[in-house]
């Protein structure tokens, strides 16, 4: 098919994404932030296609296809590896009301379905080959990836750009680690400015921002057209309003009590509405703390995370001070 859609943001001004993180950005929370500090585009969690199901994605999922998402632009990120259900995924999402589709070409967890997908194809450029033309021409919308550097070589990306290019894809995420680094270490930003400038596509910085003025300086040294926000936004979820100058860039203690105790209150809430049963709604909220980076509040969190009942874990987020 030939692209029909515009890129899922403002030419405005640079845009601010939020991150797909399996297990946390579920539908539930992506409207909180979206109520709350509007992200310019929102990903799904990444869909897993079956290459054994005729449907190729769960009907849970399917729920969740839209183009937008209470007026947001919404981005369907699958995670497979064959080509022909990849191709059969993307158009069974688009005909249930998806315009922007992603393919996670980072996914640092190996093995998500019976062979290697996410990161683990940054190892197969041939199979990349088939794949990305194939889901291009599927796309009827944008079509875009999101990716490490390389899976243990940071400058693998770099003889990927040809391929990506040539397959016709609208924008990048990069994420500037390795698969096999995981998480550690820190996202090197030099190579997403490298890649920014040997690229005709808009990149999207990905990795390590936790503050509106690392956010600022990756925006200013990169040429990146955007931001996507993953810890630093579950940490911070104001992070979104600092980097628009419209919180402040510097909270204090009592300032981000304040923030902490909403956002909790507010996740609890919808997660109350749509999980099943209080455990699950408790594990739920726990996998959000874990994701929260900041050391004021530890005690709190030890608390909560010890919480065994909702009612107690409300009465928890009250004290938060």
């Amino acid at each position: 098919m030939t692209p029909t859609s515009a890129l899922p943001w403002s030419a405005e001004r640079p845009p601010l994404m939020l991150a797909p993180m399996q297990g946390l950005t579920n539908p539930a929370l992506r409207s909180l932030f979206i109520e709350w500090v509007r992200p310019d585009v929102v990903f799904t969690e990444f869909v897993r296609v079956s290459a054994v199901s005729r449907k190729r994605i769960a009907p849970g999922d399917l729920r969740q296809m839209a183009a937008r998402e209470n007026g947001v632009p919404l981005v369907v990120q699958l995670i497979g590896r064959a080509g022909e259900s990849l191709v059969e995924a993307a158009e069974r999402a688009q005909s249930h009301g998806a315009a922007h589709i992603n393919l996670n070409l980072g996914c640092p967890y190996g093995r998500m379905t019976t062979a290697a997908t996410g990161g683990q194809l940054l190892r197969d450029p041939d199979a990349l080959g088939r794949i990305l033309p194939a889901l291009r021409r599927a796309v009827s919308g944008t079509f875009s990836v999101k990716m490490r550097a390389g899976y243990d070589d940071p400058r693998t990306v770099f003889d990927l750009l040809p391929l990506i290019e040539g397959a016709g894809v609208d924008f990048i995420v990069l994420h500037p680690r390795t698969v096999v680094q995981e998480y550690s270490g820190e996202a090197d930003h030099g190579i997403t400015a490298e890649v920014a400038a040997r690229t005709r596509l808009p990149v999207i910085a990905n990795g390590d921002i936790v503050t509106a003025e690392q956010g600022r300086r990756i925006l200013r040294e990169t040429g990146a057209a955007g931001l996507m926000l993953g810890r630093g936004a579950m940490a911070d979820p104001l992070l979104f309003e600092r980097l628009r100058g419209r919180a402040p860039e510097r909270p204090d203690r009592k300032e981000k009590a304040a923030a902490l105790r909403r956002y909790l209150a507010s996740a609890l809430e919808r997660y109350l509405e749509v999980f099943c049963g209080p455990t699950q709604v408790l594990n739920k909220l726990k996998a959000v703390l874990a994701a929260i980076e900041d050391p004021t509040f530890v005690a709190h969190f030890k608390e909560l995370k010890k919480a065994r009942t909702v009612e107690v874990f409300a009465e928890l987020v009250d004290r938060i001070g």
